[in-house]
């Protein structure tokens, strides 16, 4: 297989969940997200001698994936709206309810630390915990805790609607 080849591969196997990932940290922006999927997938590319095997491809296109966002969002230091319509399309006009729901819960990690942010999003994304605990250098048991910690938070805001 070629090099160009073994990137395609890479490409179409991770994409969608680095899209979803980096759609959270976007918090609904499609286009934000679709510019930090790019530039993440441009990073893989540019760096992929850098790769060294330590972790699995999937730990280190998310660690770019992660970085990027972030670095855009302390570049740009501005709040990214929720967007309201986020669902919309996936959804029927019978779940409004459930879009309603998955919106709140989108606020409430907008309101979360960014670290923690990160955590939940990689979750939410269900990639396993020993693939965050890697990507993140959390120690597993640490995450685990965090995560449940988070969780809690999360249900008390979307319970509470703060």
């Amino acid at each position: 297989m070629t090099i160009e080849k073994d990137f395609t591969y890479i490409y179409n196997t991770h994409a969608p969940k680095v899209h979803r990932l980096c759609l959270g940290y976007a918090s609904g922006n499609n286009e934000r997200a679709k510019e930090w999927l790019q530039e993440t997938f441009i990073k893989v590319w540019n760096h992929r001698a850098s790769f060294k095997g330590d972790a699995s491809v999937e730990t280190w296109i998310y660690r770019i994936a992660v970085n990027t966002c972030l670095s855009d969002l302390r570049k740009s230091k501005k709040h990214i709206p929720v967007n309201e319509g986020l669902l919309s399309n996936h959804l029927d006009d019978d779940n409004n309810n459930n879009e309603a729901q998955i919106n709140q819960m989108y606020r409430c990690i907008n309101q979360l630390t960014t670290q923690n942010k990160a955590l939940i999003l990689l979750e939410l994304e269900e990639i396993p915990q020993a693939t965050i605990a890697e990507t993140t250098g959390l120690a597993h048991g640490t995450l685990r805790t965090r995560l449940s910690r988070i969780r809690k938070a999360l249900l008390k805001c979307i319970t509470n609607g703060k």
